[in-house]
């Protein structure tokens, strides 16, 4: 189903089809804003842990602040970990949303040369993950990771964030070795590379879930190699936009940073 608005900002897009992954239906909202300028876009990718979330809810406190910048959003669901075969898939869907959304730019009103991943936790993940991998068509301007885990060997071995499915066989089992070589694989401080897009890390100080040293380690290795990298540190937040809600200076202050790096006044 798709439901189409027409408001004084722009349009609203909902359930949208980005993708289709056998019989599963990858969807997307979207708000775009009118005017003749073509817009920068955000593809925004949720977070939970990697099997749980909703593109609706867990990144709802972003949809203000983009749309009053002028910011096309797309916020996208995508194919959760039902098992530790699974863990990663998602990563495709993400630069399936990517392809769609350049696919569909004159359409849109955006510039396809202007856009940018926002993950949050998971989805930071996930948006790292896509940003570096070079899968043809999924090039982005940067990337806007919010506490997102970057070093899953060392959260496996040091959180409890890892899903419990995974952990289990973690333990001195025979899969131990493949499992840990796979989260290797899917570890965004791998693949840092000069050359690669800017991030803008965002990330709570007081973390208990994905420590902050995580988005430290992975900016502090992007600057190693001569890539753009900035960490904004949020003193006393915990884990999750939605939870930061409360606290009106630790909200705007974020959002304010985000939108300036996104428009480009900051890198």
């Amino acid at each position: 189903m798709l439901f189409f608005a027409v408001n004084a900002k722009g349009e609203d897009l909902r359930d949208v089809e980005y993708a289709r992954v056998g019989d599963v239906s990858l969807q997307l909202d979207a708000a775009l804003p009118g005017g003749e300028r073509l817009a920068p876009a955000a593809i925004l990718v949720h977070g939970g842990g990697w099997v749980r979330g909703d593109r609706r809810v867990n990144v709802a406190p972003l949809f203000q602040p983009l749309t009053e910048a002028g910011i096309a959003w797309f916020s996208i669901s995508y194919r959760f970990a039902t098992g530790p075969l699974d863990f990663g898939a998602a990563v495709g869907d993400v630069e399936a949303a990517i392809r769609y959304v350049r696919h569909h730019a004159a359409e849109y009103r955006i510039d396809p040369n202007q856009i940018f991943l926002v993950g949050e936790s998971a989805g930071g993940h996930l948006a790292a993950m896509a940003a570096l991998g070079g899968a043809p068509g999924t090039a982005v301007k940067g990337v806007v990771a919010l506490y997102a885990p970057t070093d899953l060997v060392a959260l496996a071995k040091n959180s409890n964030f890892i899903p419990d499915g995974i952990r289990r066989q973690l333990n001195g089992s025979p899969f131990e070795k493949l499992i840990l070589a796979r989260l290797e694989q899917l570890s965004p401080v791998g693949l840092v590379r000069s050359g690669m897009p800017p991030f803008l890390f965002i990330h709570g100080m007081q973390d208990a879930l994905v420590p902050f040293g995580q988005s430290q380690a992975m900016c502090e290795r992007m600057k190693a190699v001569g890539a753009a990298c900035r960490l904004l540190p949020v003193e006393g937040a915990g884990h999750g936009i939605v939870r930061w809600e409360g606290n009106r200076e630790m909200t705007e202050g974020y959002q304010r940073e985000m939108v300036r790096w996104i428009l480009g006044t900051d890198h």
